[in-house]
């Protein structure tokens, strides 16, 4: 099980960097020292966002369906999969990230209602909109930092922050089934340890230092404390994944990824850790 796990989740990393370059290949991001503002960016990667946390939605909905709520879709999964590209449509549409959430987040949240009228009247209108909300900020609020940062901020920085919070999950899993013994949060997640987040922390300040030596991005001090960050928020974000799967009472979100379970079992980490990755490097740049 641990051979496989790490096997899948080291080819979904590797796959993950190679349509980012890819991406910043066809933008010039990465042969230009400077990208023209007025070049658009992040193409592959929005395509990519927008189907994984689609596909996310519905897990979602999945898990809220096992507590009895009903999720308002397509309503729901449109939303946040507009909210999740939020930096990818004002390139085209001229205006800031600022204004284009609060419209798709209004015309969601309007969505959302009237299928609710639709579908089922005021009978139980605040769970089931309430549910989608949190899907909604979870996901799309929460998932639009990838492009945040691959837009505003760079393109290696994206990496290293991703590699910094996969990598940490490696090793929090490879140290917690080897060394674990204290549980951080018995009543969630029974696997998570201290000692797993030992290793979690190791390998992220390791990947972080190597990540910003090889391009430049920051000084190794900077690196070692982003590598820490990345991996505490990504196992706090983890736990909180594992928090909505034992409301329903459910083991995985699915079972499509192999070795992981379904979709919100591979990007649970990163939600958290993206948007203190956009802050960290807006305050260090």
């Amino acid at each position: 099980m641990l051979k496989h796990r790490l096997s899948v989740g080291a080819l979904m990393t590797v796959v993950f960097a190679g349509v980012v370059v890819l991406d910043g290949w066809l933008d010039g991001s990465v042969t230009a020292s400077t990208v023209d503002d007025k070049q658009v960016q992040g193409t592959l990667l929005a395509i990519l966002v927008a189907v994984t946390l689609g596909l996310g939605g519905l897990e979602f909905s999945r898990l809220a369906a096992a507590k009895g709520l009903v999720v308002p879709n397509p309503a729901t999964v449109c939303g946040l999969v507009g909210l999740s590209t939020c930096w990818y449509w004002p390139q085209f549409i001229g205006v800031g990230q600022g204004p284009y959430i609060l419209f798709v987040a209004a015309l969601t949240l309007v969505g959302m209602l009237v299928q609710q009228y639709l579908r089922f009247g005021p009978d139980g209108v605040l769970a089931n909109c309430g549910a989608g909300c949190l899907a909604l900020v979870y996901l799309g609020l929460l998932g639009a930092f990838v492009l945040g940062l691959r837009v505003e901020i760079g393109l290696w920085q994206t990496l290293m922050t991703v590699f910094a919070v996969k990598t940490s999950d490696i090793g929090a899993y490879t140290f917690g089934r080897i060394f674990g013994k204290r549980r951080i949060a018995p009543r969630i997640s029974p696997g998570k340890t201290w000692e797993g987040l030992a290793g979690a922390v190791c390998v992220a300040m390791i990947v972080s230092v190597a990540f910003a030596a090889v391009f430049g991005i920051m000084a190794t001090g900077l690196a070692c404390l982003f590598g820490a960050c990345m991996a505490g928020v990504g196992q706090l974000s983890d736990l909180v994944e594992s928090m909505l799967k034992r409301d329903a009472q459910e083991k995985d979100s699915s079972n499509c990824v192999p070795g992981f379970g379904g979709i919100l079992d591979v990007v649970d980490s990163p939600l958290f850790a993206m948007p203190l990755a956009y802050l960290f490097f807006k305050v260090v740049s």
